[in-house]
């Protein structure tokens, strides 16, 4: 198969075509031959943490069904169902400060992503939800795309997707500076916590297929971040306006770690296919039940 227009498209090395035929293209017919005689549309989880490359392994399958099997299929980012900033402030100021920084559960609009599932789920025209990340806001109605549905394929990403609540003997001790010295009570993580049990479980539930990009530790998650903003810095030529420091990254995805891990140690065992990633996010082995 020649996927010369996506490796363009994306700007993705020759070498993704490789990667693409020996692990990819394998899942997507995986996931096919699970469709047959399911109802429309089949939804897709797909975990995988910072860097991973959930976003482009998603695109890729779209491109593939779409292409080369004629089906209709869309890709869903967590990201995009982001609570507004505004709520997100009201949220730092009645909870917990570092509920401000969107990104854990908790600081998304599950009402709309479930309404959204469902939407899917029935003939008409939906609207696809868009956040915008250089305003911290979610972009406006009229600018979200718009679908027929019911899809054949639907594809659900996110660096938390899927990951379960924690015991409450698990979220007592901090797993880093950030829970020490800003959540020394457990507030913030408690609150966390709370909402993947009542609000995200039960969208989890609509997934019949589920995919991770397993990370080899949480350290190479703050490697490959630091490496993505090297990389911004370089393209736009400068630092600020938005670019952090490594120490302004370090402090960052310290909101995350908790669930990482989590997630590194826990949804294995629930997914269907497992691709573990070594430092240099290479496949080196992939898990199917």
């Amino acid at each position: 198969m020649d996927i010369t227009g996506f490796l363009n498209e994306h700007q993705l090395p020759d070498t993704y075509q490789a990667i693409a035929q020996e692990w990819f293209i394998p899942l997507a017919h995986e996931i096919l031959s699970h469709t047959n005689g399911a109802e429309r549309p089949f939804f897709v989880g797909v975990n995988g943490c910072q860097g991973s490359g959930k976003s482009t392994l998603c695109d890729f399958l779209i491109h593939y069904f779409t292409h080369q099997h004629g089906l209709s299929a869309v890709t869903i980012s967590l990201d995009d169902f982001y609570l507004s900033r505004a709520r997100r402030q009201e949220l730092a100021a009645n909870v917990h400060p570092l509920l401000c920084t969107r990104g854990v559960p908790g600081t998304h609009n599950t009402v709309l992503a479930d309404s959204t599932f469902t939407a899917l789920k029935s003939a008409g025209s939906v609207a696809l939800p868009r956040f915008n990340k250089a305003t911290d806001d979610p972009f406006e109605g009229s600018a979200w795309p718009v679908i027929t549905s019911p899809p054949d394929i639907v594809l659900i990403e996110g660096w938390c997707w899927g990951v379960s609540a924690q015991s409450e003997d698990a979220l007592k001790e901090p797993v880093n500076d950030l829970e020490r010295t800003e959540d020394p009570d457990g507030t913030w993580r408690g609150y966390v916590n709370d909402k993947i049990a009542a609000d995200y479980e039960s969208l989890y539930d609509e997934m019949q297929y589920w995919v991770m990009l397993k990370g080899p530790s949480f350290e190479h998650v703050y490697k490959w971040r630091c490496e993505q903003e090297h990389k911004l810095a370089a393209k736009t030529g400068k630092t600020g306006s938005g670019i952090m420091s490594d120490e302004q990254i370090l402090r960052f995805i310290q909101h995350y770690q908790r669930l990482t891990e989590h997630a590194f140690n826990s949804l294995p065992a629930k997914c269907n296919q497992v691709f573990e990633l070594d430092e240099n996010r290479v496949i080196k082995n992939v898990i199917r039940k």
